[in-house]
């Protein structure tokens, strides 16, 4: 017997396979996170605060950032501070709040964990430049349009970026430019989670992905 091959959408087939990547992600995260005696929450959590630097994080914004409870990120928090993995003090901008931070000993774990995607660094390199290009573009319409929808913590990206001027030079290989480093880069230098970016004015960031939307658009039609 044939089979139906419209009984599913493309869009329905994208998510399929995006679901597949994420079982895998899950299981490695799990794995990766056992060898180190931790959890994939713990070991995100060291992973998120290294990437910070050493200013700590109140351990609202690293919920968020993570996308789960407040109640088990605190379990995890406690259970890494018995290990001497993270110290807790007073937040800089708030005496009244709590800022966690990576101890010495943590600092040495998180490079240890920090790297556990990297596992699918070779499934992306089976991807042309121009597909890993084209890709990185869906990639951030995606997360964009999730933010909007209240469905992940807002990204680190160059859209939502102060710093970031999309086209801003005719160069077709480096046509933004980056106020932060003052530079001028490209469509595939686009950051997803960068440590330097500053959120723009919500009316700035909008402008902005409507003038980067049009020019991937343009690109890709």
């Amino acid at each position: 017997m044939t089979p139906d091959l419209t009984q599913t959408s493309l869009p329905q087939r994208v998510v399929i396979g995006l679901s597949k990547i994420g079982m895998a992600l899950k299981s490695h995260s799990w794995q990766n996170a056992a060898q180190h005696g931790l959890t994939p929450t713990q070991g995100q959590i060291l992973a998120l605060l290294r990437s910070k630097g050493t200013a700590g994080m109140r351990l609202s914004t690293v919920a968020h950032e993570l996308g789960v409870s407040a109640a088990t990120t605190s379990d995890a928090v406690t259970t890494l501070g018995e290990k001497g993995l993270v110290r807790k003090a007073k937040a800089v901008d708030d005496g009244r709040a709590i800022a966690i931070s990576l101890t010495p000993q943590g600092q040495q774990m998180a490079e240890r964990v920090a790297d556990w995607t990297d596992f699918l660094l070779d499934a992306v390199s089976e991807l042309s430049e121009v597909e890993q290009e084209v890709f990185l573009h869906g990639l951030i319409k995606m997360i964009r349009k999730l933010q909007e929808q209240k469905q992940i913590s807002v990204a680190q990206m160059c859209v939502n970026c102060q710093f970031f001027r999309p086209n801003l030079y005719e160069d077709a290989d480096h046509p933004h430019h980056c106020d932060f480093v003052d530079a001028p880069f490209g469509d595939r230098d686009l950051q997803l989670d960068c440590p330097d970016q500053a959120a723009a004015e919500s009316t700035t960031a909008q402008q902005n992905w409507e003038r980067l939307s049009r020019s991937i658009s343009q690109k890709e039609s």
